[in-house]
């Protein structure tokens, strides 16, 4: 008898839904077709056991799976039990009436129990498109589903508890999470803060312009000057993510199997820092079977690279094209995944390998070529990516024991949040752009008009540090943010020269 059940398949951060077709006839042979990988050719073993512990038969017939469309590939475990559930009814185990009604997904162990999987999220809101009743997944998954509102989410423990559903002995109870109240819990509980920094003002400042206009920075000092403690707190000022961000923030999490048990949805930005041994592909995203790297997964969120030059050259190039175009596109040669990739790039490096060029009070070691060695491990066109150059001087001994109080992220957060604010309403016809670092070569002409005095001073500039045409769009869009936290329409020539003084490494004095 042919019956059919509903599961789903993710690629890259959307899910498809599959119909589960399986048909017993006489004979002895089991059938699995649908271009299914290892994991689902061998879910017959787990399967047969976990009817058999669940005191149920299986049939000892000619058993043929298909699941559809069978021109996509089926990855991972997640089919178990969207099968089994099918083999059930087919030999009249369960009852059918319900079938068409649920998306049925989830792992089987050999004892019944069922197996949490990833990538839950996508396939609740692709449920809720198709017009699913509700869905059945492992109960350690059903809150991340359950952030979809009007779709019904059962977490089941075991495959006896899916059998007693259909088979109207028992009735599930829906999860249910309140958004809001995540949010509330968690949205500002931060272990970290500004107040916390000693000194180190104009850092501070260079931050909360980044933070303001979603720029990239990169921070130049010697050793124990707080670049690394700096770049910690950066998240803390950031504006609180919205829920269309938060759900995509969450989606990619949940593909990547990140997600922990107890989250149902992100509600901080997230921060990554991946060491500097990472791979090409550990950072991008990619593998045999393509997931997110750290770039996606700092989407919407702060990607920190200490130590820059001690990172591959290799790994550090393939984010050049991300960080313009904000997404990762993973191409194979029968399909390609995009992953978002909208992420703040926050940089640390020494100036020279000993790491005390430029230092105040102590001697650098290092030739002239030594430095210019380590500083060329950061290609050019990388650099021009980075919208803020910043030196971090170490903080005196005065300002360590000093009892001046720093200001807090909170206080900081709220500037940044008035800042963002003008941006969106500057962007509200645009829904690709949410902040100043986001705009292209076209709303760069319309919204950073400055004088001709300002063209003179950038002119100069520009021909003193040799900075490219992606340099100059750099330094006006700083500038325009800038003269948003003032709250000024257009953009001062104090404005521009500030803009300006984040250009560290074009200088002639960083080549030695």
């Amino acid at each position: 008898m042919l019956t059919k059940t509903y599961s789903s398949a993710v690629y890259g951060i959307e899910a498809t839904t599959i119909t589960v077709e399986v048909n017993i006839t006489a004979g002895t042979r089991y059938y699995i077709v649908g271009l299914p990988d290892n994991a689902v050719k061998e879910s017959l073993q787990r399967i047969e056991s976990a009817i058999v512990s669940c005191a149920c038969r299986m049939p000892r017939q000619k058993i043929v799976v298909n699941l559809a469309p069978a021109d996509i590939r089926k990855e991972g475990s997640s089919y178990d039990l969207a099968i089994a559930t099918a083999i059930l009814a087919s030999s009249d185990q369960i009852n059918r009436d319900k079938l068409a009604d649920y998306l049925i997904l989830g792992e089987l162990s050999l004892d019944g129990k069922i197996q949490p999987i990833k990538g839950v999220l996508p396939v609740a809101i692709q449920a809720l498109k198709d017009k699913f009743k509700g869905i059945i997944l492992p109960n350690t998954n059903a809150r991340e589903a359950a952030i979809v509102s009007n779709l019904a989410v059962f977490g089941v423990d075991n495959l006896t508890e899916v059998i007693d559903f259909f088979n109207d002995k028992v009735n599930l109870t829906p999860t249910i999470v309140d958004i809001e109240r995540e949010f509330s819990n968690t949205a500002t509980c931060v272990d970290t803060d500004f107040g916390d920094v000693k000194g180190q003002e104009n850092i501070k400042r260079a931050l909360e312009i980044a933070a303001a206009g979603g720029h990239n920075v990169i921070l130049i000092g010697p050793p124990g000057a707080g670049k690394t403690m700096l770049a910690k707190r950066l998240f803390t000022i950031l504006p609180p993510l919205t829920i269309e961000e938060s759900l995509e923030t969450t989606k990619i999490h949940s593909v990547a199997g990140q997600l922990a048990a107890k989250d149902s949805l992100m509600t901080r930005r997230p921060f990554r820092a991946p060491h500097h041994t990472i791979s090409d592909v550990a950072l991008v995203g990619g593998g045999t079977s393509p997931q997110p790297g750290e770039i996606s997964l700092s989407h919407n969120g702060v990607l920190f690279l200490d130590e820059l030059p001690e990172f591959k050259r290799t790994v550090l190039e393939v984010m050049r094209q991300p960080l313009e175009s904000r997404n990762m596109t993973i191409s194979r040669a029968k399909f390609s995944v995009d992953y978002p990739a909208s992420f703040m790039l926050i940089a640390a490096m020494n100036p020279c390998p000993c790491g005390y060029y430029n230092h105040p009070e102590k001697e650098c070691i290092c030739g002239s070529n030594a430095v210019q060695r380590y500083l060329s491990k950061i290609s050019g066109p990388l650099l021009d990516r980075i919208d803020l150059h910043v030196e971090v001087t170490p903080v005196a001994f005065k300002e360590l024991v000093a009892d001046q109080k720093s200001e807090k992220s909170e206080v900081i957060r709220q500037r940044v949040i008035k800042a963002r604010k003008v941006q969106r309403e500057r962007f509200k016809d645009n829904s690709t752009i949410h902040n100043n670092a986001q705009m292209n070569s076209v709303q760069v002409r319309k919204n950073c008009a400055i004088d001709e005095q300002g063209k003179l001073l950038l002119k100069t500039a520009m021909e003193k540090l040799g900075l490219s045409a992606r340099a100059y769009d750099r330094i006006l869009k700083v500038a325009r943010t800038i003269a948003d936290m003032e709250h000024e329409s257009i953009i001062q020539n104090h404005h521009l020269a500030e803009a300006i003084q984040f250009r560290s490494l074009d200088r002639e004095s960083w080549a030695g």
